[in-house]
């Protein structure tokens, strides 16, 4: 049996659907009651009760002291590097396999992408690599690390949790404090992800969450900053709200601000989503059991799983071909959308797009080998609900 069609059959064994989607929202809770709440009550932009429940509720559950929602991931991770002090013309280090978004808002606050590799442990930013890297092109000067070859600040790191698998935030805390730079973590794909008894987003000052359709809660559209430091949360939502200066009647505006605010009825959709998560996460567990099975006897695929110490929520189910057979991988592609799986390749690498070719980047060997052999599986929480 080739390659494509031995995947595609495993998949089928898994999934027992003709047709699926890659990852699919499933809004059976109280979503209908909730958004019907907020129409009946005509508070349905930016200001309600769902807003502020939903803040609250993500700040419990994530643990941080603090929960500013925003229209979407991107701008959350703008507001948060803005937030931890980057400015125009700065450069800021982060993965070069990931969602395009995580460059975009670098590029948003005016500064400039820098590009690190990344490590098998866990599909993210390697630490080791980007510590040698750093000892090669950087010097700390006056508390702040600068790039050598440039001349530019080098001012923070954004490290990315890919498909929900942690990154090694404690030797990354440890790399970035010894050159002075600051982390903000890209936590789009991470909620319910944890390294030891802290969530993801826990290790920096502030980080980001995406609520994007396809992520394991959802707004529809919609991302969130968290933080435990009470002053960056307020500024947050200061600017995110046009920077408007609290008022009964009168607008006044003290800096230029961002109309980044999420609406009440997204929020509505969220705190519905949020009552039911534990359950997504048990169900995804639950089809990373069933992929590893249905996989089991198939040499050429590894499908990859959390390491120890860190609980993953399984966001994306992902293989790994075997490296002699990546040249397969658009095969396989082909052969499962095909069979109407929606299967896909990871990200292509950002400095190989046409806006970031000019970027600095450090060597790429792991994320190159990654970029070619990753395939992510139908990942839906409710398709072990389907399966026998």
């Amino acid at each position: 049996m080739q390659l494509a069609d031995a995947i595609a059959a495993r998949i089928f064994e898994v999934t027992r659907t003709a047709r699926v989607s890659l990852h699919e929202p499933r809004l059976t809770g109280k979503e209908l009651t909730y958004v019907a709440d907020c129409i009946e009550s005509g508070w349905v932009s930016s200001v309600g009760s769902y807003v502020d429940r939903f803040e609250r509720e993500l700040a419990a559950y994530t643990g941080a002291a603090h929960a500013v929602v925003v229209s979407n991931g991107t701008s959350g991770l703008q507001i948060a590097l803005k937030l931890v002090g980057v400015e125009t013309g700065d450069e800021v280090l982060i993965p070069a396999l990931s969602f395009v978004a995580t460059a975009n808002a670098v590029s948003h606050c005016g500064a400039i992408p820098h590009f690190v590799d990344s490590e098998y442990a866990s599909l993210g930013l390697s630490a080791p690599a980007l510590d040698a890297y750093l000892a090669d092109i950087a010097e700390v000067r006056g508390g702040e690390c600068f790039n050598r070859r440039t001349g530019r600040r080098i001012a923070a790191v954004v490290p990315m949790h890919t498909f929900g698998h942690p990154v090694d935030m404690p030797a990354l805390q440890a790399l970035a404090e010894r050159y002075a730079i600051e982390i903000v973590e890209d936590a789009a794909e991470s909620l319910g992800s944890w390294i030891g008894d802290r969530h993801t987003g826990n290790f920096s000052r502030c980080a980001m969450l995406s609520f994007n359709g396809n992520k394991i809660v959802t707004t529809g559209g919609g991302g969130a900053i968290i933080t435990n430091d009470a002053a960056l949360a307020k500024r947050a939502k200061h600017l995110t709200t046009t920077a408007k200066v609290p008022h009964a009647w009168a607008f006044h505006h003290d800096e230029v601000g961002y109309n980044f605010r999420m609406p009440n009825l997204n929020a509505a959709l969220g705190c519905a989503q949020l009552e039911r998560i534990d359950g997504f996460l048990t169900a995804k567990r639950e089809l990373t059991l069933r992929y590893a099975s249905a996989f089991r006897d198939l040499p050429e695929v590894s499908l990859f799983v959390e390491r120890e110490g860190t609980r993953a929520n399984y966001w994306l189910q992902t293989l790994l071909l075997a490296p002699h057979l990546a040249d397969q991988r658009d095969a396989v592609l082909a052969a499962t959308n095909a069979a109407g799986q929606m299967t896909r390749p990871v990200w292509e690498l950002l400095p190989t797009l046409p806006m970031y070719r000019d970027c600095e980047a450090m060597p790429l060997p792991i994320a190159q080998d990654l970029a070619r052999r990753i395939i992510n599986l139908p990942s839906s929480p409710h398709l072990v609900e389907a399966a026998p």
